[in-house]
């Protein structure tokens, strides 16, 4: 019954230590840069785009091919800054529990 009652006590831990962590990423912004910084794209640690900047001298019309590429290679970027942030937090989260590996949380 103290094994219960401890596993419980546990998931009520990790259950407050994971709302903390999607507080915290929903709060974190990482950017993500292409083209030596002539485009950049800022994402929340959730994946959502929260802004983009682009170099006025990359914003001709011939230049759009060119600036679709860089924003999209920005994009990649932040995408997996956030992505790791989130993978290191959960880490934090997780450190203890017998979590086979290769197992993706949240589910």
């Amino acid at each position: 019954m103290k094994d219960i009652m401890g596993m419980m006590k546990a998931a009520g831990e990790m259950k407050a230590k994971m709302e903390t962590m999607q507080a915290e990423l929903a709060e974190l912004v990482v950017e993500g840069r292409s083209g030596g910084g002539m485009v950049s794209v800022s994402l929340s640690g959730k994946g959502d785009m929260r802004g983009i900047k682009i170099d006025p001298s990359l914003l001709k019309p011939e230049d759009a091919e060119v600036v679709e590429d860089l924003i999209i290679a920005a994009y990649s970027d932040a995408k997996a800054k956030s992505e790791a942030e989130a993978q290191r937090k959960m880490a934090e989260v997780t450190a203890g529990l017998p979590i086979p590996p290769g197992m993706k949380l949240p589910f």
